[in-house]
């Protein structure tokens, strides 16, 4: 078997653009845009895992370059938005998977977590979508990986029914197993997509 090389996001060529947007790694100054245009909603907020109401708290948690760097954007470029628009947040953490101890130099930042956030004035197009999409393209044609995971409150449609609709798989309903701040103990649903399913989504 020939070593594999481990990429990271670093690695990635940017921008990678997609029909009507444009995906690049996050600055500084995009996370207050991106606090102050949609983060900071109650709307927004409300399934977030770790919400954050203050620029400064949002800032010094995403900040430092080791957070910032698994943190992409999403820029809008259509009629709406010539000139661009920030709309959404990706959050790509590259990890490694569970494996032997002999062979767990293979399983080395094989696998992916997910997460995101969207400006709500832009939802009904189908651009997230088309985000996400774009970013399993990036974690499975570019990186290289084997499997990609992402999850979600079990009362979290919009989210879970987004995972479905680019090809990943549920994999668990863990019952009652996150505390929610207004909902109390809640289900929550776990999905994954493989490089096979990967190859066998039509996509461009």
């Amino acid at each position: 078997m020939s070593e594999r090389v481990l990429l990271t996001l670093a690695d990635v060529t940017w921008p990678v653009r997609t029909e009507r947007l444009l995906l690049r790694p996050a600055t500084v100054a995009d996370l207050k845009v991106v606090w102050s245009q949609w983060r900071r909603r109650e709307d927004v907020a409300q399934f977030m895992t770790n919400p954050t109401r203050e620029l400064d708290a949002y800032l010094e948690r995403l900040g430092p370059p080791e957070k910032l760097a698994t943190v992409l954007v999403v820029e809008l470029h259509d009629r709406s938005a010539p000139e661009g628009r920030l709309i959404m947040d990706l959050h790509v953490r590259v990890l490694d998977s569970y494996a032997q101890t002999d062979v767990e130099e293979g399983a080395r930042g094989t696998r992916a977590n997910l997460g995101w956030s969207m400006d709500p004035t832009v939802h009904g197009r189908g651009l997230e979508t088309e985000a996400l999409r774009a970013a399993l393209g990036i974690c499975f044609d570019v990186l290289g990986l084997h499997r990609v995971e992402a999850d979600c409150f079990a009362a979290n449609e919009p989210s879970w029914r987004l995972m479905e609709r680019v090809g990943m798989t549920r994999e668990s309903h863990q019952r009652a197993d996150a505390l929610h701040r207004e909902l109390g103990w809640v289900d929550r649903y776990a999905y994954a997509m493989l490089d096979s399913d990967w190859e066998a989504v039509p996509h461009a």
